[in-house]
């Protein structure tokens, strides 16, 4: 199976060839540590995760390298120190644990590597000083800057023009620039700023730049030349415009083979913002929504279109998982038969991720499952369990899913259990009066020669 993935640099979709199938490299530009994700920011990890299963299956999970790195050194995290009082190392600590177990909950495999921007300053300023040997960067007053001039073919990735890369630029128009399109590798120490942000240069103390870091963690973790980056399509310009300028002028080979760039997420058909007060937290929606669920709303669009994220379609995706669910639930007493991936949805994954395509075979699939009889149960029940895995979706037991997160599960129980006893004293009335009651919460009770069970609906 060829896997065919539409690559940035090149604005065309090509069949993917590692460098090494031996060993498979991807790296995406993983969090800031300090504060909650959104759910913009899951889309990332949702959509490589599934490119990281794919990889896994064709080349074998031992094969494949996956580097996401946690950044917790940066201007906001400074602030947010400043702000509560807090050391950094806490805050960063902290928010990391937190989003490691919220894209946990949207059923991310963890990356093989994550990478901390603090634990490779020096090779940050290895590669710096290679750029200033090398006349690709210079010493200005607030730091080290890189000269964009100096590399021919800077922007081939965004293919901005000279005046967007100018307006795109994050660093201070007074930063001692010779070129109002350069920009920060190395940041000088500002008077007040805690002593763990700061480190010790050949050009004084200070911290790193935003870009520089993830060139340092690629090269240390990965290598010179990676296969696969992928991240948002907001970090097209500057941050991996950057960083294939600092590390293809230092090392002069390319950083990678493969861009891959995820599109963005609106709330409503709005653009999330602070402003507007739309911004939805993974942490916050994970009280209210399960997150496979979250998941599957995540994948019901392709991964670089956008993905207008609503109610409805939380609702809409959590009825499609019932559905995939209670076609499992009814073959539970099958054992489900080694038959890999369903062609359709492992085709569907391997033209550039088109998870809409893989959950429509998945939703045909069980169609099919439902009309089969149970001498095919093992082959049908197998077939959705291996699109399951790699999808990373149907991980839970299907009666679980079937009795939902109620937090009153004991409560439930118990009532059910109270009409089993009445219907056995023969207090048909009593028995009756508890199946209302529950239905009118959405509760439906099943009834069967090994006794009564209950499910959501």
């Amino acid at each position: 199976m060829d896997i065919r993935l539409h690559n940035t640099l090149t604005r065309e979709k090509q069949v993917f060839s590692p460098q090494n199938p031996q060993r498979v490299t991807m790296y995406v530009c993983g969090p800031t540590v300090y504060s909650y994700a959104h759910i913009g920011n899951a889309r990332p990890p949702v959509a490589f995760d599934v490119l990281f299963r794919l990889l896994r299956l064709k080349y074998g999970p031992e094969h494949v390298v996956y580097a996401a790195n946690i950044t917790d050194v940066d201007d906001k995290i400074i602030a947010a120190a400043a702000e509560s009082g807090k050391p950094i190392a806490e805050i960063t600590a902290h928010f990391e644990r937190i989003h490691r177990e919220d894209i946990g909950a949207l059923g991310v495999i963890e990356p093989t590597l994550r990478p901390h921007a603090t634990e490779h300053i020096d090779g940050m300023i290895a590669i710096i000083s290679e750029l200033v040997a090398k006349g690709h960067a210079y010493p200005g007053k607030d730091g080290v800057l890189f000269d964009v001039p100096s590399m021919a073919d800077y922007g081939k990735l965004s293919g901005r023009n000279r005046d967007e890369m100018v307006a795109g630029a994050r660093v201070e128009v007074d930063a001692g620039k010779k070129d109002p399109a350069d920009f920060a590798l190395w940041k000088a120490a500002k008077p007040g700023e805690p002593k763990e942000a700061r480190w010790d240069s050949p050009w004084g103390e200070g911290r790193p730049g935003w870009h520089i870091e993830c060139s340092a963690m690629v090269k240390a973790v990965l290598g010179e030349t990676i296969d696969i980056h992928g991240g948002g399509l907001d970090l097209i310009f500057p941050h991996h415009e950057n960083e294939i300028a600092q590390s293809e002028c230092a090392h002069g080979a390319p950083m990678a083979r493969y861009w891959l760039h995820n599109g963005f997420l609106s709330m409503d058909s709005e653009k999330m913002s602070k402003s507007l007060g739309n911004v939805r937290l993974i942490h916050d929606l994970l009280k209210h929504f399960d997150g496979e669920t979250m998941r599957f709303a995540l994948m019901s669009a392709h991964y670089r279109q956008p993905l207008d994220w609503t109610e409805s379609l939380l609702d809409q995706s959590k009825a499609t998982l019932d559905r995939l669910y209670n076609a499992l639930r009814r073959m539970k007493d099958a054992e489900a038969a080694d038959t890999g991936a369903p062609d359709g949805v492992l085709n569907a994954l391997c033209d550039d991720l088109n998870t809409p395509l893989a959950l429509a075979e998945l939703s045909a699939l069980v169609t099919e499952a439902n009309k089969a009889e149970p001498q095919d149960w093992p082959r049908f029940k197998g077939l959705l369990l291996a699109a399951g895995q790699l999808l990373g979706l149907l991980q839970r037991d299907p009666d679980d899913w079937a009795r939902g997160d109620a937090g009153d599960a004991a409560r439930i129980d118990g009532l059910v259990a109270g009409r089993v006893a009445a219907r056995k004293a023969k207090d048909f009335a009593e028995a009756d009066r508890i199946r209302k009651e529950l239905a009118a919460e959405g509760i439906e009770i099943m009834d069967g020669p090994d006794g009564s069970t209950w499910r959501k609906v």
